[in-house]
């Protein structure tokens, strides 16, 4: 009798243990439950058409031949032997790197302006409303603007002329000369505001204990602006600027509603240039590869900023 009753207390432990274990498994799984319907989307909006575009760039007439051969890299030597791939390299790095910098400048300045107590409340009030007007206008309606505004019949030509600056109707999208320019001009004003918003919240963010007492130790606002201000406002000026970075090289409506990346591929961007591939050539696997050497240098530029928001 003590034998089986010895048994069965066994036994109703050895059960409960195993529903504790599998209580306690489910409890673990829980977390990824929650995070499935986005890991599927992830998986099928992102992973899955990146697979397919590096299986495309390594195969002979992906899509377009029914029975696609295995080519190897022999898409990726043939962009890289395109002489328009580099030259599309190069307009990519003038455009993102002129578009960061200046993006940072008058980002800053406008920040600058917007905290500083010396305007009125008001008039601060009325310029932030202003100086995020371009932040509101999607990229077709800023290639239409500033269409209008740099067609040789435009504004713009109008009053350098009536200034005497020009004595001649420059064609600003249509010139060589003019068009990268032109274009990196424009889409230095359509994204400006994010540095703007971003670096007047950090401005707000910094102690005046800091400015009072750099004042009593004799700093000019100069230094109070180098040494107190910059370095206060560094980690979100890096993070910005990477984000900026990956962004802006991969800019393709503006640079498609204004110059379609002519004349004579003078405004050339990756992004243009793949499209062109794919959709006007149809020549998918060189579009696919083109596409995949973009994807590497953006998470080239990925990895540094994670790197960065790890180290903060």
């Amino acid at each position: 009798m003590n034998h089986s009753a010895t048994a069965l207390v066994a036994a109703h432990a050895k059960t409960r243990r195993k529903g504790w274990l599998r209580y306690s498994t489910l409890r673990k799984l829980v977390p990824y439950f929650y995070v499935s319907p986005a890991t599927l989307l992830l998986v099928l909006l992102m992973l899955f058409p990146m697979m397919m575009v590096f299986k495309y760039s390594l195969m002979d007439g992906a899509i377009m031949k029914k029975g696609a051969a295995f080519a190897g890299v022999q898409n990726y030597v043939t962009i890289f032997e395109n002489p328009v791939f580099w030259q599309s390299v190069v307009q990519t790095l003038y455009f993102t790197i002129m578009s960061v910098v200046f993006h940072f400048i008058i980002g800053l300045a406008f920040a600058l302006l917007l905290n500083t107590n010396r305007v009125d409340p008001l008039i601060r009030s009325i310029l932030r409303v202003l100086f995020i007007l371009p932040w509101l206008f999607t990229a077709v309606i800023i290639a239409i603007i500033w269409r209008l505004l740099l067609d040789p019949n435009g504004v713009v030509n109008s009053v350098l002329m009536a200034l005497h600056i020009i004595n001649f109707k420059v064609e600003w999208f249509s010139s060589t000369r003019t068009a990268i320019h032109a274009l990196t001009f424009a889409n230095i004003w359509a994204g400006y505001p994010l540095y703007m918003v971003s670096l007047l919240a950090g401005l707000q963010g910094i102690s005046k204990e800091l400015y009072e007492a750099a004042g009593i130790d004799g700093a000019n606002e100069l230094q109070k602006f180098w040494y107190i201000t910059i370095p206060q406002l560094m980690p979100i000026i890096i993070s910005i600027a990477l984000l900026d970075f990956i962004w802006t090289m991969q800019v393709f409506p503006l640079v498609w509603m204004t110059t379609g990346g002519g004349p004579i591929y003078s405004t050339e961007v990756l992004s243009t240039f793949t499209y062109k591939l794919a959709f006007s050539q149809y020549e998918f696997s060189l579009a696919s590869a083109s596409a995949m050497i973009i994807l590497i240098i953006s998470m080239s530029v990925t990895y540094f900023y994670i790197k960065h928001q790890q180290r903060r």
